[in-house]
């Protein structure tokens, strides 16, 4: 079960058919109701066993909300007071948007059940401020939808039941210095304005003024203070406390009448300025995907994601290189631009070429990359721009303010608390300079990879599965007598020669090239033969390519893993095939080492058939919901 909805009451026979009638009509079902009940002495009880709510013995409202999350199955609990009213879809949104800020808790923003202006700026101010002050102190405006993960609750004690008043406060300041707290932007709960009413505007003020200041200078508040009590009844209102009530909502009022004149005046003006903005009116947003060319590995994953939600989007493509023919082939709006390859020889990188080539190519690039990119930005102004590891993204988006959304493997190196060999700190660092010019702080880092670090802490970072190419998923593995070997760099013919020496039948990608030469058997790249190779393949032999060692891993093959030297990702992803069991990692290509490596499969195999296969399901969800979060129109 995903949620546990609870509900402290106290004679609220009138309010708690409106708040479950509301939970009910929600699309989401995944939950309980736990009604917590203080010794009622009207109806609330069985109101709440004939909507088949679970109802407990609860107590003043911090002692109710407790017991109620301790028979709590769900995996996230949510706790409401019985005077609210769910909106439309409040708790697929609230859910949905919890889990895709992982968050520990959150609180949501609160609409009044009324018509009056001066509810509605009361509670605007009161929204505006919660949002304000999220990042600088925790905190909420009562218990207005409060969400918080169950096993968070326990581990923190729950509410203070020593607390008369605040107690929602200092819930969630404490959580809030555990896990990640944020004021919920979708979801919006219906408030009752019967406390307002009840006590008047000037009371509420300086009960909640007062309450306020105190948890922010640190100050307990206790509820006879403020003379506060849990319950209310109008009908037990004085007369002066009505007449009162009546002066101070005609003064507002009054006050107010500006206020709506004024606001009408603001909607006239802005609906004239979006009439004459045509790109406030497109049905569709404008994503530019920008697709890193070295190699096949970012090509092959932006071609899975871009399928995924061009359906959704209107998709502007842009990469070089072969990574732009293969883009191309697949999709409309393809454009190329200029772009940086690493140059290798002998599988080692060799930076003085690498830098040759680029100061040769960079008059060229710079030219392209402003005609195919820039000059289209400009022209047809995107939403957002999500950036495969491809340099010019970040200028441009720098240049115009477009949101800049970074989806990729390499930022493992930059956002999350990673393992390597130690004497490779050198190249670790270099890499992280390199990563770090070519996305420059993005909104959001999504990164793919098939190990899980922890991110590091205050990084707007999350980590998923590989992206993995829906022909890969639906293949059935099978086991047969050949190796798969993968090179992608041509320097890498003469550790290929070396294979000939091992009494083993060898299928080799990647150097464009069809032929046999005694065990070995070339092959030019065909994706349906590539597919059926892999998937009946007994092992592969690889670099250190993120991409192809994900889809080995997918269909549980041993790898044995030469990541070309100097390139400290590719000994990263090969050092965490070695750490988690799924094959070997070595600097250095040796019949002798393979052959061993071969005898040792069983071992390899055993742990790969417990490696879980997963879709691409999260990481488009992900990606659609920081495009729409990030989207500046």
């Amino acid at each position: 079960m995903i949620l546990s909805i609870i509900i402290p009451t106290y004679n609220e026979e009138e309010y708690l058919p409106l708040l479950l009638d509301s939970i009910k009509m929600q699309k989401f079902d995944d939950y309980e109701i736990i009604v917590a009940d203080a010794n009622s002495t009207d109806r609330t009880r069985e109101i709440a066993e004939e909507y088949g709510c679970i109802v407990i013995d609860g107590g003043l409202p911090a002692v109710g909300r407790n017991n109620g999350a301790e028979v709590a199955k769900g995996e996230y609990l949510l706790f409401l007071d019985s005077d609210l009213i769910l909106t439309e879809d409040y708790l697929r949104d609230t859910i949905y948007e919890f889990q895709m800020e992982r968050l520990g808790i959150a609180i949501t923003q609160m609409e009044p059940l009324s018509k009056k202006s001066e509810d509605k700026l009361l509670h605007k101010l009161a929204n505006l401020f919660m949002v304000s002050v999220e990042k600088i102190k925790p905190h909420g405006a009562g218990c207005y939808g409060i969400i918080a993960k169950k096993e968070l609750h326990d581990k923190c004690g729950g509410f203070d039941e020593s607390l008369t008043f605040g107690e929602d406060s200092d819930y969630i300041k404490r959580l809030g210095k555990t896990e990640r707290f944020k004021v919920l932007r979708t979801p919006k709960i219906g408030v009752s304005t019967r406390r307002l009413e009840e006590e008047g505007i000037e009371t509420l003020i300086k009960q909640y003024g007062k309450s306020t200041l105190n948890d922010f200078t640190g100050k307990k508040t206790d509820a006879e203070d403020l003379n506060y009590n849990f319950g209310h009844d109008v009908e037990n209102m004085s007369k002066d406390n009505l007449d009162r009530f009546a002066e101070e909502s005609e003064k507002i009022s009054r006050m107010f009448e500006k206020y709506d004149n004024s606001v009408e005046k603001i909607n006239t003006a802005k609906s004239y300025f979006k009439k004459s903005k045509a790109l406030k009116n497109r049905p569709r947003k404008r994503v530019f995907y920008c697709v890193c060319g070295e190699g096949m590995g970012h090509a092959i994953r932006s071609a899975v994601i871009i399928e995924r939600i061009k359906e959704k989007y209107d998709v502007y493509v842009f990469s070089h290189d072969r990574a732009y023919k293969y883009l191309n082939e697949k999709f409309d709006n393809v454009y190329e631009i200029g772009g940086f390859n690493t140059v290798y020889i002998n599988n080692k990188v060799n930076n003085t070429k690498t830098l040759i080539s680029a100061i040769k190519r960079n008059p060229t690039n710079i030219k392209v990359g402003y005609q195919e990119l820039y000059k289209k930005a400009r022209s047809l102004s995107p939403d957002v721009i999500v950036t495969d590891f491809e340099i010019y993204a970040t200028m441009v988006s720098k240049l115009l303010q477009i949101p800049l959304i970074s989806l990729d493997n390499i930022h493992m190196i930059t956002q999350a608390q990673i393992d390597y060999p130690p004497h490779h700190m050198t190249e670790m660092l270099k890499a992280k300079g390199v990563i770090k010019s070519y996305v420059v702080r993005p909104k959001f880092h999504i990164m793919t990879s098939f190990f899980f670090p922890k991110v590091r802490s205050k990084k707007n970072a999350v980590i998923y599965p590989p992206v993995i190419r829906e022909e890969i998923l639906k293949l059935k593995p099978t086991i047969e007598d050949h190796i798969v070997v993968y090179q992608t760099s041509k320097e890498s013919v003469k550790l290929v020669e070396r294979l000939k020496t091992l009494d083993e039948n060898f299928i080799v990608y990647g150097f464009n090239m069809d032929k046999v030469d005694g065990n070995l058997r070339y092959k030019m790249f065909n994706e349906d033969e590539f597919y059926d190779d892999l998937a009946s393949a007994k092992a592969v032999v690889c670099n250190g390519g993120f991409t192809f060692i994900s889809e080995a891993i997918t269909l549980k093959k041993p790898i044995y893993s030469v990541p070309a030297i100097g390139n400290f990702e590719q000994t990263l992803n090969g050092f965490y095939v070695k750490k988690l069991g799924y094959g070997e990692y070595h600097e250095n290509m040796s019949a002798k080492k393979l052959k061993l490596f071969l005898s040792r499969l069983d071992k390899y195999q055993n742990k790969l058939n417990n490696v879980k296969k997963y879709n691409n399901d999260g990481i488009v969800r992900e990606l659609e919901y920081r495009i729409e979060k990030y989207s500046r129109h």
